[in-house]
């Protein structure tokens, strides 16, 4: 009786399930809490699919790399997960700040939100060329191009899943190649952020820098072109009834070193919708973009979707001059889609269509010769359980990572130690900056 009663208790929790997919920003709810005493996941109400264990989940036979390099994942039913759901709103209340909320499993996306940063660059040669134009009006709206295409990329699917929230003093590491100069050896820029990048390659770092609150710093730069890339979000959320909001707050800064131009950037809010149904990301909220050297400025609006009507994803965007009390560009369209551009005094013409952009693969070494604190390394065990639907395996792997952080606090609390970032460094205005950026190293070399 009891081998017949356990056959059908792991049938029904082998059941699969279509799921939220990136809720990209969302990452602020803190997985090192709980609602009640209990995880969300681990509700009585719940019953999470599993996998049968067999040789293929075994980690002699796994390929962990692979893992992240496969973009499709298992969906969740949410007919099937909806006590998890209802247990979990039934603890929270409208406006209420969600750091304190601990997320099911089965919704996590297979990535880190610091490697989720990195997508900022899937178009790295629309990025780098910024640093190729010859006047400060052509810069500023390649800049405005560049931000616009660097949404899409991070949220391929229509339906909302959240990565997972970094561990503090995690560390993401990855570079890009460019198709027109892959194969040319231009020696590696040995104290640069990624030691074994050339100079005609795009390199990228993030640090979790805070947990409390959840802050993520990040950099990029390309050596060659002279053009860096310095940024830190600190997201907060909210319960808003039938979504979420997640406020994205910080800024970052494209610094284009031969002109000596600095271009300050800030971020829009995400939101999950309809998170009872079938979850669905949004963004929203006004962004600017300012170059206090050359005086040019952008203002984008990200609209989000109205109560009647079904558009969604829309942008405008205006772009002025120093002296304007005009914009001379305008922008409309779709930040996932195809935006176009009204220039004064001329027709509408193309801007850009991100759907029709080559999305370049960004280059992570392989997880054998990471160190322990990097993304991958850190959570392939998670991924492992996500990829293969094993949720149990995934939820033990977690939480095994947030209770050693939770160890590792508690230590630190009662020897009077303070956490130290490795790679950024706190500014004077509370912002975060790599310790050895571009600049300063061209600096000390013509010094030298």
């Amino acid at each position: 009786m009891l081998r017949i009663l356990n056959s059908r208790l792991n049938f029904r929790r082998r059941r699969c399930v279509t799921c939220f997919r990136s809720f990209s920003s969302l990452r602020s709810f803190d997985e090192d809490a709980q609602i009640g005493n209990k995880p969300a996941s681990q509700s009585p109400s719940v019953r999470t699919p599993t996998l049968r264990q067999d040789s293929a989940l075994s980690p002699a036979h796994l390929d962990y790399d692979a893992l992240y390099e496969d973009d499709d994942e298992l969906d969740v039913e949410m007919e099937s997960q909806g006590s998890v759901i209802r247990h979990l709103l039934s603890q929270v209340k409208i406006g209420m700040d969600l750091t304190k909320v601990v997320l099911p499993t089965f919704i996590l996306e297979r990535r880190s939100l610091l490697e989720m940063y990195a997508d900022y660059f899937a178009h790295p040669d629309i990025f780098v060329r910024i640093a190729d134009l010859k006047e400060p009006k052509e810069r500023m709206v390649q800049v405005v191009r560049w931000y616009l295409s660097s949404y899409h990329a991070g949220r391929k699917s229509s339906v909302a899943k959240k990565p997972y929230n970094p561990i503090l003093g995690e560390v993401f590491r990855c570079h890009w190649d460019f198709p027109a100069c892959k194969d040319v050896d231009d020696g590696v820029v040995a104290d640069g952020p990624v030691p074994w990048c050339r100079r005609d390659q795009l390199s990228f770092i993030a640090e979790q820098v805070s947990h409390h609150p959840p802050i993520s710093a990040f950099y990029a730069e390309h050596y060659n072109k002279r053009i860096s890339f310095n940024a830190h979000v600190y997201t907060k959320s909210k319960f808003l009834g039938l979504s979420v909001c997640v406020y994205n707050i910080g800024q970052g800064t494209v610094s284009v070193l031969d002109h000596d131009e600095e271009y300050v950037v800030t971020f829009p809010n995400g939101y999950g919708r309809s998170i009872l149904t079938v979850p669905w990301i949004e963004l929203g909220g006004t962004v600017t973009i300012t170059c206090q050297k050359t005086g040019y400025y952008s203002n984008i609006e990200f609209l989000t979707k109205p109560f009647y009507g079904n558009k969604k994803h829309k942008i405008t965007a205006e772009v002025f001059g120093p002296d304007d009390k005009k914009p001379f560009l305008s922008i409309t369209g779709e930040w996932n889609g195809i935006m176009e551009a009204k220039w004064q005094d001329k027709d509408t013409e193309h801007f850009i269509d991100v759907n029709a952009l080559e999305i370049i693969k960004k280059q992570v070494k392989p997880i054998s010769q990471q160190e322990i604190n990097e993304s991958r390394r850190l959570w392939k065990e998670v991924t492992a359980g996500l990829k293969y639907n094993d949720i149990d395996k995934a939820t033990s792997a977690k939480q095994a990572l947030e209770q050693k952080q939770r160890d590792e606090a508690k230590d630190r609390k009662e020897l009077g130690l303070e956490w130290k970032t490795k790679l950024f460094l706190k500014s004077h205005d509370d912002g975060w900056v790599y310790i050895k950026p571009l600049q300063q190293r061209l600096q000390q070399t013509s010094n030298t």
